[in-house]
């Protein structure tokens, strides 16, 4: 077997916390999304679990959408830390190994729930909130070096709703100072993305191919029947993916247009769901997989969880998928990777590229001039990400003046900027086409 025949299976988990949702909840969503109103009760819930119930054609798909699976959510963190005391053993990952004789791997898509001024699922409200209970659980669980702690944003809804879907990057306020604290509080830049409600738009695909290489939203199928019958996703209101690749090939997009290929710098590749309501993975697209790689063709093979949902069962469901698989294609390895080692073997055979750049500040007639210049390798995008924290504690992102060499840049602080004498810290943060991050802290 050629190692270049193999398929790479990444994990991302849309990591949020616990999630809450009353009876009467689950109800309001049937008739927001199917437009049926109905009493809400045990009895017709189970009702219309049973398909006994009219509801003009849509008895299947209402079922799919009710399936206790999908509604039985880890309403604490004290249940989430069950789950991970099951799937995060050393028994639970090697259960099914893969090629190379590895366990299974995740990807930890950590968001911060943050702004919100209504929350009746009962989100973990706070900046840092979930991507220290991560930390934290990978650390109680010796998981660090196996998994990977990746980013998630989900755009602010308009009437600061935690539990309401929106699709705005420009809209989300707290969207630049939560990375300026992760760069600056936790030593943290996102280089792997996960799109909030699966969605992008124009606004966030720029915003991300400005710093973040590697992209893991697109859930293209070719069977979108079932979300053209959800109203919340008919015509592409999110998720919409309908123009991307729908075999297993990364591309970068284009720059009018996410979901073509074209000219831009970041990877794009395919991600499936589980076990959701819509872009479901199933034996067929596994063994597409699989079919590519053994052309000779390395292949990112990306899987989708939520953690408030039971991960045990969903993994226990993948892996006879994959078993039968690796059967058909005897010469196909397959192995559990990281999102960032995927993505590198794929696009780059496996090369991390260096990255390292000088970062200095000096005073100056009553001014701070900081100079940013490039070492070693190529920053990803057109410039670094500057985040400066305040005395005042304010967290803000500025752009920085360019050098002319295409690989320096240039800030003043001044009183057209930031006044030098409110700068408490500044992080200076980049990646490389490979996910390789640099990340500097000067505090004047």
């Amino acid at each position: 077997m050629s190692d270049d025949k193999i398929v790479h299976i990444v994990h991302a988990i849309d990591t949020e916390g616990p999630l809450y949702e009353s009876l009467a909840a689950t109800f309001e969503r049937i008739n927001s999304v199917f437009g049926i109103d109905l009493p809400p009760s045990h009895e017709t819930l189970e009702n219309i679990r049973a398909k006994k119930v009219d509801l003009g054609g849509k008895e299947d798909v209402i079922a799919e959408f009710v399936d206790p699976f999908r509604i039985r959510y880890h309403e604490t963190w004290d249940s989430i830390d069950t789950m991970l005391s099951e799937i995060m053993t050393p028994e639970f990952r090697t259960a099914m190994k893969d090629s190379f004789g590895g366990g299974w791997v995740y990807n930890w898509h950590c968001v911060d729930h943050v702004g919100y001024e209504i929350n009746p699922r009962r989100k973990d409200i706070g900046i840092h909130n979930i991507y220290d209970r991560y930390v934290d659980f990978l650390d109680k669980y010796r998981s660090s070096d196996l998994d990977a702690i990746e980013w998630h944003h989900h755009p602010m809804s308009t009437y600061r709703e935690a539990h309401r879907c929106a699709t705005s990057y420009e809209n989300s306020e707290f969207l630049h100072p939560s990375i300026c604290r992760k760069i600056i509080e936790r030593h943290s830049f996102p280089a792997v993305h996960r799109a909030g409600f699966h969605t992008e738009r124009p606004d966030s695909h720029w915003f991300l191919e400005q710093w973040i290489p590697f992209d893991c939203s697109n859930i293209s199928t070719e069977d979108i029947s079932s979300q053209n019958a959800q109203n919340d996703l008919r015509n592409g209101r999110f998720g919409d993916w309908r123009r991307a690749t729908t075999d297993w090939r990364i591309y970068n997009p284009d720059f009018h247009d996410y979901q073509v290929p074209g000219g831009c710098s970041r990877y794009i590749a395919r991600f499936l769901n589980i076990d959701t309501r819509l872009a479901c993975i199933d034996q067929d697209e596994v063994n597409k997989a699989f079919a590519q790689a053994q052309t000779g063709e390395k292949t990112l093979m990306g899987l989708i969880s939520h953690d408030y949902r039971d991960m045990a069962i969903e993994v226990r469901k993948m892996r006879p998928m994959i078993e039968a698989a690796a059967s058909a294609f005897p010469d196909v390895k397959f192995r559990f990777s990281t999102a960032r080692d995927a993505f590198n073997d794929v696009l780059h055979d496996g090369v991390v590229e260096p990255l390292e750049l000088d970062v200095d500040l000096k005073s100056e007639d009553g001014k701070l001039y900081l100079s940013v210049n490039t070492r070693q390798g190529k920053v990803f995008g057109s410039q670094p990400y500057l985040a400066v924290q305040t005395r005042s504690q304010r967290f803000i992102h500025d752009n920085f003046d360019y050098g002319l060499d295409g690989k320096s840049w240039l800030y003043v602080f001044d009183e057209d900027s930031i006044r030098p004498d409110d700068v408490e810290t500044i992080g200076v943060a980049a990646n490389n086409r490979c996910a390789n991050t640099f990340i500097k802290l000067i505090r004047p």
